[in-house]
This record gives C-alpha cells, structure tokens and sequence, in this order.
C-alpha cells in the first residue's frame, strides 16, 4: 500500500506533530519510528492557519514532501484540528485531510457551574429552546436515575436532577453543534473515509467523569462516532511546559475518564495542549494503554527556535526581543502564565544563556511559543528580511542538526508515554 496520502487511523494509539514550518516532518518520523504510536504528520488548526497564512493545502504538501524524505513506510494521518464551523470542515476536507477536530467551544456553557435553581432552570429552558432536547421531560427520561456501570466497581447515575440539568446546560448545545459538524463532515468526505474528534478540552473548568459520560450518551443517541474524544482534565495543561497539578487526583479522574471512553465508545481519550508534560506521560500511557491520542503543536517550532540559537545565535536574539514585545497582544487566546519581568531580555546573553533564559525556562517558552503567528508573518530582522524566512533559511542550511533535535525532544515525549 502506498503510504504517499494520509490515512485514518482508528482505534491505534496515535501521536499528532503539528508543524508551523513544513520542515519537521523528518524529525518528527525518527521520533515516532518504531513506537507504538501511529503519526499524524499534517495537524493544523483553523487559528494556526490564519496566524501563520498557510493553506491547508501548504500544510498536507510539507508532510507529503517529508514522508517521502524519509521513505516513510507506514499509515499516517492529517488532521485539521479545532474546526468550528462547517465552512472550516469543507476546507480540510478539500485539502486531503482525514481527520476532523471539531471544536464546539462557542456552545459551552462556561457559566453552568456556578448556576442554581431559577438560574439553572432558566439556562437549561435556553438550551431546550435551541433544540438540544425535546423538553425537559425528554432529558430527564433519557438519563435522570439510569445507572450505567461503565467499569467493574465503577457506577455512574445522574441520581439528582440538578447533576444531570447543569451537564446538558454545560454541554447540550455543544454536542447539538457536533452533530451538526460531524453531517457537514460526512458530506465533504463522502468519496473517502474520515474519522472524528471531539474536542472539549476548552473550557473554564474540568470536565467531571459524570459529564464525560452525558456528553459520550449523547454522542451515542445522536449517532456520533468519534475516534477520540478530548476532555478538560483537572490540573493546568498550559502551552509549551509541563504539567501543573496533583498527580493522584489527575490520575484518580483519567482512569475514569478512559473507562467512560471504552463504556461509551470504545474512543480514544486525547490529551490535548500535550507538549511538554513529561510529569504525567508516564500515567497516561499507563491508565489510557491503546486507547490514547496526544496532540502537541508549538513544541516542535520551539526545536526549530533552539536550532536557530546554534546556528546563528544573532539572529534568535532579534526574534525573542520582538516576540518579547508582542507577548501582551498574542497571549489572548492562550492558557500561558509567563512573566515578562522574570525573563532576561536577550541582549548580551551567550548563546547557551538564550537557549537555558528562552527554551528551558517556562516564562520564555511560553513567549516564544504564542508568539508564532506574528514572528513568523509579521516581524523583520533589523537587514529587513522577515523572519519566517530568515528561520527557513537556518533549517535549510541545517537540516541534521534540526533532525536531530526534533527528533530527541518529541522522543522523549514518546519514550515518556510508553514507559507507563
């Protein structure tokens, strides 16, 4: 079989490498070789796309090129990641792409939590009226005292009409809106397969085993099949570094969290904004064993950075002075806590002393990682040049050594989550 055009996956444990310059392919192939982990090479974001001014297109094109490098020899994937609308979903799919993220965020309802009595029956009266349910005696009916055994020992009942009230004020809209995303996808990937990705990792807070469970239901009875399914999982999943939390209580609510999964599926758990989080790789692979997806982005395009600082150390200086100062502005959008005061300006500092000030230490990862879509399209080195280009021309010119970097730093995320 050739393995030219990406593919859809399935139930295999999987590894998504985003890459925002179309070089890393190779790296992240030697990363990947030999693991247990099936690759998506192409992965990309609606939001990435628009930041970097790339075309789905563009982005297939650099992992085909890639695969081909290396005589790649096995299925791979490509996903276009946080789609949500339609339109997003028909522009993928015309690409090449066989893996759809699809990103109901606008239809959660955040404030659901911190709802009672009127309040709630007044959110939840909303979300009837949008058509997410017949009435309230549908949802009740559906779900209100039905326990589902989703594991030995393991019993989950909506016992209380104001668990299950406030898990469809949470997330009723937001899986009508799937179901609307998963038909468009149907149809604009009808001449091939497709599989798809829930993603409600973007949220103000956890999603609770209880709620995974109303969300996988209703999945089920809207006829919803996904491949993986993205939680919010307690703890802090910032970009770009690892993990902030209690490991007992991640673990506690992950292992719920995969027997939720396999009750309402089987689908894979996928741990979203995965980069960096080398504290609990190794209980991830342990609790989720084959039904795991982990998605990075960034982290990749930080090793393109690193390989920039030891080839021409100059140049890093200008980039991280610039991303620097548009960190207030970019870091909008992004769970990031970077404080500029604690980072060392880059000038003056040795190359060794950039690498440890803006690669090791969280507050510069943090800046070089949201930054991207303004150093990449919109900053210019002090000659005039941008410096996407200036960027490109480095890896061009060092193609071994950003392999080789590449490939270590997105290994140990593997090596990590196979330990388990």
């Amino acid at each position: 079989m050739s393995h030219s055009q990406p593919q859809v996956l399935g139930l295999q444990p999987s590894f998504g490498f985003g890459d925002r310059l179309g070089l890393a392919t190779p790296g992240h192939a030697a990363a990947v070789a030999g693991s247990r982990f099936a690759p998506i090479f192409a992965q990309q974001s609606s939001r990435e796309l628009t930041r970097t001014q790339r075309t789905p297109e563009a982005v297939l094109a650099a992992a085909q090129a890639g695969v081909a490098a290396v005589g790649w020899d096995r299925p791979w994937g490509a996903d276009g990641d946080h789609l949500k609308t339609p339109e997003d979903v028909a522009r993928m799919a015309a690409a090449g792409f066989c893996f759809f993220t699809i990103d109901p965020s606008a239809y959660v309802e955040n404030r659901a939590d911190g709802l009672h009595a009127a309040a709630l029956d007044t959110a939840l009266d909303e979300v009837i009226a949008a058509g997410a349910f017949e009435s309230v005696a549908q949802l009740d009916d559906l779900y209100l005292g039905r326990p589902c055994e989703v594991a030995e020992g393991l019993t989950l009942t909506f016992d209380r009409a104001g668990l299950l009230h406030r898990a469809a004020v949470k997330y009723g809209r937001a899986v009508q809106h799937a179901a609307t995303m998963a038909a468009a996808i149907a149809t604009a990937s009808s001449d091939r397969p497709s599989e798809i990705e829930l993603s409600v990792d973007e949220t103000d807070t956890p999603t609770t085993t209880l709620e995974h469970l109303f969300v996988g239901l209703e999945l089920r009875r809207r006829r919803v099949r996904v491949v993986s399914l993205a939680p919010r999982f307690v703890g802090e999943f910032e970009k770009g570094i690892d993990y902030k939390g209690d490991l007992a209580a991640f673990e506690a609510s992950l292992a719920e969290q995969v027997a939720v999964a396999r009750y309402c599926g089987p689908y894979k758990i996928s741990i979203h904004s995965g980069s960096d989080k080398f504290g609990i790789y190794p209980s991830i692979g342990r609790l989720c064993g084959d039904l795991l997806h982990v998605k990075t982005a960034g982290t990749s395009y930080l090793e393109a950075l690193r390989t920039v600082i030891r080839a021409r150390p100059a140049l890093f200086g200008e980039i991280a002075s610039y991303a620097l100062g548009r960190y207030p502005d970019d870091m909008a959008s992004y769970h990031v806590s970077a404080d500029l005061r604690r980072i060392r300006p880059p000038a003056g500092l040795t190359p060794a002393e950039l690498e440890a000030q803006y690669l090791v230490d969280e507050g510069g990862r943090q800046v070089l990682h949201v930054t991207f879509g303004s150093v990449l399209t919109l900053g210019q080195t002090a000659a005039g040049q941008g410096f996407r280009d200036a960027i490109l021309d480095v890896l061009r010119e060092q193609p071994d050594l950003h392999t080789e970097l590449v490939a270590a730093h997105l290994g140990k995320h593997i090596r990590l989550l196979e330990a388990g």
